[in-house]
């Protein structure tokens, strides 16, 4: 199981520890602001996207726009549970935010520790 760092620095708490330490590399950076987390065979792995979202959004940039939140439903959360069936479901807020329509089809491939799913007559590939 890994372990998360205890605090990984945001906003201008940030900016001035990237700012003190500008000649260490990336790697290193990040972990210092705490953007890493620690394996139980005693490895560390960094989070560089995490580390760089926490940047820009200290920053004041924002990527992704803001959903408007009506107050209705659950967010959606990215994860999702195995029911005692066997089935997993994806929920609507998933297939709405992919413009997914009822009928659609889906191949679905598997790998080592993860499922794919690739619509049926899709016209652009990855």
């Amino acid at each position: 199981m890994a372990v998360k760092s205890k605090e990984a620095l945001t906003g201008k708490e940030l900016l001035a520890k990237v700012k003190e330490n500008d000649a260490l590399s990336k790697r290193e950076l990040a972990k210092v602001c705490g953007y890493y987390t620690a394996g139980k065979g005693g490895e560390t792995r960094v989070n560089l996207s995490e580390f760089y979202d926490a940047l820009l959004s200290a920053k004041g940039i924002q990527l992704e726009p803001e959903k408007s939140k009506d107050g209705r439903g659950r967010e959606a959360s990215y994860s999702v549970t195995v029911h005692k069936n066997g089935q997993i479901v994806i929920g609507a807020a998933y297939t709405q935010e992919m413009g997914l329509e009822p009928g659609d089809e889906f191949e679905i491939k598997l790998g080592y520790k993860h499922i794919r799913l690739v619509k049926l007559g899709a016209d652009d590939e990855e």
